[in-house]
């Protein structure tokens, strides 16, 4: 039988580019739903944030931030903030650039990541905010 489950995890965010880990409440609410083959869909809403997976480590960390400051850099003129006036014209373009969603297969009831691989929200707002992950677990349970 086909199942699904859903969860939703809560973030709090500072005003800087916050690259948080998600994968150890991830995991408990895969291993909680039971599912142990199908696929998980993680989805963030809102125009300023993003999911992606990394090696959740201080240097591969800092590595992105620079790399995403050398696409969308903060101090270049964006319409939306001349539109606005609310100055986080880059954290949309990164944002779209990244994408808000990601979707990870599930075998043996656990994530199928690799070694070094984790999940991570990315904010990128110039203000502090509480970011929603939802999560939807779909599949069956053995």
């Amino acid at each position: 039988m086909f199942n699904i489950e859903i969860f939703t995890i809560y973030k709090k965010t500072t005003a800087e580019t916050d690259i948080l880990d998600l994968t150890p409440e991830v995991g408990e609410n895969v291993m909680r739903s039971g599912i142990t083959r199908g696929i998980l869909t993680l989805f963030t809403p809102g125009s300023t944030a993003a999911l992606t997976t990394i090696e959740y480590e201080s240097g591969v960390i800092n590595d992105l931030k620079s790399a995403i400051e050398r696409l969308a850099p903060k101090n270049l003129p964006y319409e939306h903030d001349r539109r606005w006036g609310d100055g986080n014209g880059y954290s949309h373009v990164r944002a779209a650039l990244l994408k808000p969603s990601l979707t990870i297969p599930i075998e043996g009831g656990t994530l199928l990541l690799g070694t070094w691989q984790q999940l991570v929200l990315l904010d990128f707002d110039n203000r502090p905010r509480e970011r929603i992950i939802r999560g939807q677990i779909m599949g069956i349970k053995s």
